[in-house]
């Protein structure tokens, strides 16, 4: 381990707990068990009105047990890459509203997405605007950061145990925002700024060589480099173990817990890739399914600890992915742009298999045991749920908020949120150029059953009917087009409210035009 490892291991492991102070139990414990780029059909358990193919495949009995003893939310949101999600959770602001709407970079000052490198228009390309690419920032010190007070710190305030575990990806390192302590929590335990694994296996020493230091390495987990310990397991096992204090002090605690699984690199959980392989799955699809399972593990490793304590019943639990499937990503085998059906596409994408996402949510007795939601969730409702589940009131952020509590949902009372809400999805970005898979520069806007895109690089408008259309094959632009200037108001509406960034013509450094404006141009 090199003297910058080392440094960087003592400063992760330092557990500043100034604020963290014992108070009289009263109020729920909160875990996020939050997965990355699981698709919405990754497990056995369907999110949609049937059974799926790809459900078939896996083997979770844990997210199965978790369904049944809570609720489950079919139309659960979040954005079409890491960082935007994870930063909305932090802030309860909407991606475009916080200008961080593409994932984070190692550095900071160094965005990560670049011009349109795909020449569709015959007079033009695109080039991104001027984004917060240094993620969000809870001093306001930082240029092209978003200026934010993340939920973590108003907890601790009020008297909970913070903890983090895991990924963290919020801001590039050199900033406040890349610690987990600036962001309000009392441990952290592998976070960081790193967006993804270097390696799953503890004989590799997840990715940490002595020979090379690598910001993608999953550091502070020294106890299990050289052992058989796969990285999912060690992380659950740490995470567990930071529950022992306010367990035995009767403190609230708040547990982040992030997994770095099912990101790339896909390689294989030895513990259960034989199941998938007698399937006669390839030996990709078969590390990728073996991944997932290895989260259910750990949900049924958490799931039983807190009934061992005695704590399940004041425990609420969220279960989520960060955004889509990957489907384009040649590790996962099989064949591209299937990974998510039906949902179409998958990260990157504002269509459904990027931006819609498994979800559910237990808490003991509170809520119906196997209940299902169907009312759009997005990222920015944990937030204030957070904040409704903890009785804290008044309290006052530096940003403007977007979400919605859900606890109304979760037990049957009182909610803003219906089924006509509306959910946008903004992504004015080329998500990775060497692709080329034109599922990138678009913005997306569902309210009810109808769902408008806005592709970007064209300037055209697709309408989608999802109660009809869940795989939106089929543009009803041209057969609506009253729904579809209606769409393209209320998503303009929706744009300049949160002052969202739009892309620019390289040429003239001008914003594309807003949707409504396009309706207005077809009618002249």
């Amino acid at each position: 381990m090199t003297n910058r490892t080392k440094t960087l291991s003592a400063l992760a492991l330092a557990v500043p707990l100034t604020g963290c102070v014992a108070h009289k139990q009263e109020k729920p414990n909160i875990i996020f068990f939050l997965i990355d780029d699981m698709g919405w059909t990754d497990c056995s358990v369907s999110f949609g009105d049937e059974t799926y193919p790809r459900n078939q495949i896996f083997h979770t009995p844990n997210i199965e047990r978790m369904a049944a003893q809570g609720m489950l939310f079919g139309s659960a949101y979040a954005s079409s890459t890491s960082s935007p999600t994870r930063n909305s959770i932090m802030t309860g602001a909407n991606a475009a509203r916080i200008r961080h709407t593409n994932y984070g970079a190692k550095f900071k000052d160094t965005p990560t997405d670049g011009g349109d490198k795909l020449e569709v228009l015959a007079n033009d390309c695109l080039i991104p605007t001027d984004w917060n690419y240094n993620g969000v920032d809870p001093t306001g010190a930082t240029p092209h950061a978003a200026y934010a007070t993340p939920f973590p710190q108003i907890l601790k305030d009020n008297g909970y145990y913070t903890i983090h575990v895991g990924k963290a990806h919020w801001a590039p390192m050199g900033t406040p925002g890349a610690s987990p302590y600036n962001m309000g929590f009392c441990v952290n335990v592998a976070g960081q700024i790193v967006g993804r694994a270097n390696s799953y296996y503890g004989e590799d020493n997840y990715g940490n060589k002595q020979e090379i230091w690598s910001l993608h390495a999953t550091h502070n987990m020294n106890e299990y480099f050289g052992k058989s310990t796969h990285l999912s397991d060690a992380l659950t096992l740490e995470a567990l173990k930071t529950l022992d204090y306010p367990i035995k002090n009767n403190i609230p605690f708040f547990l982040n817990f992030c997994h770095h699984a099912v990101h790339t690199p896909v390689q294989g959980d030895p513990r259960f890739i034989d199941r998938y392989l007698e399937m006669g799955l390839d030996y990709q699809e078969a590390a990728y399914a073996s991944l997932v399972e290895g989260i259910d593990k750990s949900l049924g490793d958490l799931m039983d600890f807190l009934e061992k304590k005695g704590i399940a019943d004041n425990t609420v639990v969220v279960f989520m992915s960060d955004n889509g499937g990957d489907c384009i990503n040649i590790e996962k085998g099989g064949i591209k742009h299937t990974h998510n059906l039906p949902l179409r596409e998958g990260k990157g994408s504002v269509y459904e298999g990027g931006i819609r996402v498994p979800m559910i949510v237990s808490w003991g007795n509170r809520i119906a045991n196997g209940s299902r939601c169907d009312m759009p969730v997005m990222m920015e409702d944990f937030y204030p749920t957070v904040m409704d589940l903890a009785g804290i009131r008044n309290y006052k952020t530096v940003q403007k908020r977007d979400g919605h509590s859900i606890v109304g949902l979760l037990t049957g009372g009182k909610s803003e949120i219906d089924k006509d809400r509306e959910v946008l999805s903004h992504f004015p970005h080329q998500w990775r150029p060497e692709v080329n898979d034109d599922i990138d520069y678009m913005t997306a806007l569902r309210k009810g059953d109808w769902k408008l895109i806005y592709r970007h690089r064209t300037q055209s408008l697709e309408l989608y009917n999802l109660a009809e259309d869940l795989s939106e094959k089929t543009d009803l632009a041209r057969q609506n087009p009253e729904k579809l200037e209606e769409m393209a108001q209320a998503m303009t509406a929706q744009l300049k409210e949160k002052e969202a960034l739009m892309p620019a013509f390289r040429t003239t450094g001008r914003p594309i035009p807003y949707p409504d404006q396009l309706i207005k141009w077809e009618r002249r």
